[in-house]
């Protein structure tokens, strides 16, 4: 009765998550190309062809780049709100009418052995949306790519074994970046943009007294963040709060450039 929860990418140049319960194996998004995603899944010893879907938060290119690709070639189902169809249609292309799954945001469905819910989040997309997924009692969620963390977003996120959160980026480092026209970085610092930092450790705060002992930081900006920044201010501010890391919550990092750890709960 094992849920286990893999990042093969996470960042602003692509996200894939593999999740996998019992007989049942997803992709949380697929951000890169789907040659690049087949290879990621090699390393963990899993062929496209074992996927039971691929679950679409929203229709950014980096977290939509290969779904098309791979349920063309591998007759994997997609699984995504209608409004996400209609807007990443130009990124996905046609995928056959079998594979296409619609749900409803706030409503639970299942995927053969994994329970999903997937609720509303706030970003600058049609309708974008966080997942958790049940197995034998057990959660694990991705939720990222969100201006704030909403009361919502806490109570769908409360008491999960394992969260993936989002920790883009360091706010001083958006306002410094000269390559990034103003209003670019009012995107990212807005309310519909990304969660930073410190925000990050104000909402893991909140989840840890939900009962969230395990998170992973990701979706780490490449041009306004780095890991050791990310990781040091949410530890420092957690700390000063009178959390500590690796006895109250334990704390990992996704990447962008490689597979992360993979997490299994019993």
């Amino acid at each position: 009765m094992n849920l286990s929860l893999c990042s093969l990418s996470s960042g602003s140049s692509g996200n894939v998550t593999y999740i996998a319960a019992g007989k049942t194996r997803l992709l949380v998004d697929a951000g890169l190309t789907g040659k690049r995603i087949t290879e990621l899944l090699g390393q963990i010893g899993v062929l496209p062809e074992m996927l039971n879907g691929i679950l679409v938060t929203h229709e950014h290119v980096d977290h939509v780049r290969g779904v098309g690709v791979l349920a063309r070639k591998y007759r994997i189902p997609v699984y995504a709100n209608e409004k996400t169809w209609e807007a990443m249609y130009r990124q996905v292309w046609e995928v056959a009418p079998w594979q296409r799954r619609v749900f409803n945001t706030e409503e639970d469905f299942y995927v053969d052995d994994l329970a999903v819910m997937p609720f509303g989040i706030s970003h600058d997309t049609v309708e974008p949306v966080a997942f958790r997924l049940f197995y034998g009692g057990r959660s694990v969620a991705v939720a990222t790519d969100m201006g704030t963390a909403t009361k919502k977003v806490i109570r769908n996120l409360e008491g999960a074994d394992l969260v993936l959160l989002e920790s883009n980026h360091d706010p001083l480092m958006v306002m410094n970046n000269t390559c990034y026209p103003y209003r670019l970085k009012q995107r990212i610092l807005g309310n519909k943009g990304h969660l930073s930092n410190e925000d990050c450790a104000l909402t893991l705060l909140k989840l840890g007294e939900t009962g969230v002992r395990h998170a992973l930081l990701g979706h780490l900006s490449r041009d306004n963040n780095t890991p050791q920044l990310a990781m040091d201010t949410v530890c420092a501010s957690l700390h000063a709060h009178g959390v500590a890391v690796g006895r109250d919550i334990a704390l990992d990092m996704t990447w962008r450039d490689r597979i992360g750890g993979t997490y299994t709960i019993e």
